[in-house]
């Protein structure tokens, strides 16, 4: 691609100049960017989805060590990975994750195409671009909720998520992917912040369509995430105390409906949810973890 990326002077290569400049000095220290191992890198891809680095780290050590291959994950219940995730919230995640374990444990080697990747559970164009990109440092180009906003931002206009896409796959730096998406993310988290960006700190600052001023067009752009719905009083939190409950021991659901302080019919349609996704097992009025 000869153009101008973004129809400006800023062309790919000096745009990834520009934020590997910016980046390699400042790379955030995570545990998971210290490995090449595709199912541990698979593992904090599927805890970072909706959910801060920050709050991921401890976590992502403990479920390691716990469950340090596919096969041991896929050999274990349910409800054992489900009681190692207790926190996390969005338990769907680690029911795919065990799910996505149990397939991999059939391959003689750990899947490597974008096809093969995506055919797992609860795996999806980002996620097997990351595992592409950080695992195999393949020439992949990964759009998370940070890179998305930064490109929506650079270019000043919503971007669908195959333009998203189109213009990340243009930008990647032959032979430097796993450093090339690990600076940009880190830019978009770090400087290009959904509030209070540090546009005068950005080293694309000069070239930005938007630099700040006006209608933020990261707002509504494929991939940008949007802000969460209330949390506290919510039938996700009313879930996530339910789990945590049967974690520890199987519960009557008259018994969850005073732990939780809800009506019984409303804590018989959360189980009933909790059970169709398959996180919960209930045995009339008991309600259990999964083996």
């Amino acid at each position: 691609m000869t153009a101008p990326l973004f129809g400006s002077e800023l062309t790919p290569g000096v745009f990834s100049d520009r934020v590997l400049h910016w980046g390699q000095p400042r790379l955030r220290d995570f545990p998971w960017r210290q490995t090449r191992d595709p199912w541990l890198v698979l593992v904090s891809e599927v805890m970072l989805q909706q959910t801060q680095a920050s709050r991921v780290v401890s976590k992502w050590l403990d479920f390691t060590a716990r469950f340090p291959t596919a096969v041991s994950c896929a050999a274990a219940p349910l409800g054992d990975v489900l009681r190692l995730w207790q926190g996390l919230g969005y338990p769907r995640r680690a029911r795919n994750l065990h799910n996505a374990a149990a397939v991999i444990a059939e391959f003689e080697t750990f899947p490597n195409t974008l096809d093969q990747l995506l055919a797992l559970p609860g795996v999806g164009q980002y996620t097997a671009r990351a595992v592409m990109a950080f695992a195999f440092e393949d020439h992949a180009a990964v759009v998370d909720t940070n890179i998305a906003r930064v490109y929506a931002r650079v270019v000043g206009r919503r971007l669908t998520a195959a333009e998203a896409q189109q213009l990340a796959d243009s930008a990647v730096p032959l032979g430097q992917s796993w450093m090339w998406n690990q600076c940009l993310m880190d830019l978009g988290a770090v400087l290009c912040r959904p509030t209070n960006p540090g546009c005068q700190q950005c080293p694309l600052c000069n070239d930005c369509q938007w630099h700040g001023v006006g209608q933020d067009p990261a707002i509504g752009s494929a991939g940008v995430s949007v802000k969460q719905a209330r949390f506290a009083g919510s039938d996700r939190q009313a879930r996530g105390r339910i789990l945590g409950l049967v974690a520890v021991r199987p519960t009557t659901i008259a018994a969850l409906a005073v732990s939780i302080d809800r009506p019984a019919v409303q804590t018989e349609r959360l189980v009933e949810g909790l059970r169709s996704d398959g996180l919960v097992f209930r045995s009339g009025e008991l309600v259990s973890m999964p083996d």
